[in-house]
């Protein structure tokens, strides 16, 4: 059996929010241990949309998914905080106020705080029920971008009507060689503005729109050759291209955490908002994952509720020791943890 990790706190998501907790607990003196089911740190930020601009951090103007998680990397950086990729928990039981989680590579974790950072929770891409779609994933067909310069000079065909579909039409027509948007419907779920500027790239010439139709085949050697669409009369179109990008949203799941006894409010957990704790003590929820009155899904909001639970956390960690606010700007301490000269 594997050796038990001791920490004051287990989060549970590496996205924004998950980091800015690693930082709000690392200035209270508290040490985290992060656990993420993907493969890199930084969540949705960073497989979703990494070159996506991002305009409402504050000081901030614009920054990118990606260079947002790099630079709360580098104001994590001082705590030296273990990081568990590839891995979820399975498992939590409570003895005493200490926590035990088990995960799925059979680690196990003893802390008297759990932080729930897992922005909506496990996802995965929604994906059209075609064999040869599955046939031809990352073979030419994606579901989110890692670099949009692979797209330079080549023939994308896009799926979907909501943001993401729009958002990258509008950014990839600036680098590929040609564009086609097909959606199923007349109407777009997205920004005004970005809808505009879709059908403004339509009336250029810089981007073939088609609507009430959606993917039916998929055709090709090694890679995607070809793709057959198909409208609502049953009449079907092929369009070439080099390469598919599917957004048709993702699908939310709570996984294990669904099992855990905390009150949910559909696919989100309910919080207390004096320090975002949930219906289990010890167990914080922030980020998108959490739910209470007036809730808006913002990275900022996160923020917010992160150094409000980290404050909490605190005082579980170390109930004999009085926590005293200070802000970084005055307190030796906490410039000294920051490694301030």
């Amino acid at each position: 059996m594997s050796e038990t990790i001791k920490t004051d706190c287990v989060i549970i998501g590496a996205g924004p929010v998950g980091l800015f907790a690693v930082f709000e607990l690392g200035i209270l003196g508290l040490e985290s241990h992060v656990v993420d089911n993907l493969d890199k740190i930084g969540g949705q930020c960073a497989e979703l949309y990494p070159d996506k601009p991002i305009y409402d951090i504050p000081a901030l103007p614009e920054c990118t998914g990606l260079s947002l998680i790099e630079n709360l990397q580098k104001q994590i950086k001082p705590f030296n905080t273990p990081f568990h990729l590839n891995e979820r928990i399975n498992e939590i039981s409570s003895d005493n106020d200490i926590w035990t989680l088990k995960t799925s590579r059979d680690k196990v974790f003893e802390t008297p705080n759990i932080f729930i950072a897992g922005g909506v929770g496990s996802f995965e891409p929604r994906k059209p029920p075609i064999d040869n779609v599955l046939k031809y994933e990352n073979k030419g067909i994606k579901y989110s971008i890692s670099d949009k310069n692979f797209y330079r000079d080549k023939k994308v065909v896009i799926f979907g009507g909501g943001d993401s579909a729009l958002d990258w039409t509008v950014e990839l027509s600036k680098i590929a060689s040609h564009i086609s948007l097909v959606h199923r419907r007349d109407e777009f779920k997205a920004a005004n503005h970005t809808v505009n500027q879709m059908r403004d790239l339509v009336k250029a010439g810089k981007v073939n729109l088609v609507t009430k139709s959606q993917i039916s085949n998929v055709q090709g050697s090694d890679r995607v050759e070809k793709v057959i669409i198909k409208d609502n009369d049953g009449n079907e179109k092929i369009i070439e291209c080099d390469e598919i990008l599917i957004f048709y949203g993702l699908k939310m799941e709570l996984g294990p955490i669904n099992d855990w006894g905390l009150n949910l409010h559909e696919k989100q957990i309910d919080v207390n908002t004096e320090d975002f704790e949930t219906s289990l003590p010890g167990i914080f929820a922030i980020g998108d994952i959490s739910y209470y009155p007036g809730k808006l899904k913002l990275i900022l909001s996160g923020f917010h509720e992160a150094a409000l639970a980290a404050q909490k956390a605190f005082t579980r960690a170390k109930p004999d020791e009085t926590l005293t606010f200070r802000y970084t700007t005055s307190s030796s301490d906490i410039q000294k943890k920051l490694g301030v000269k």
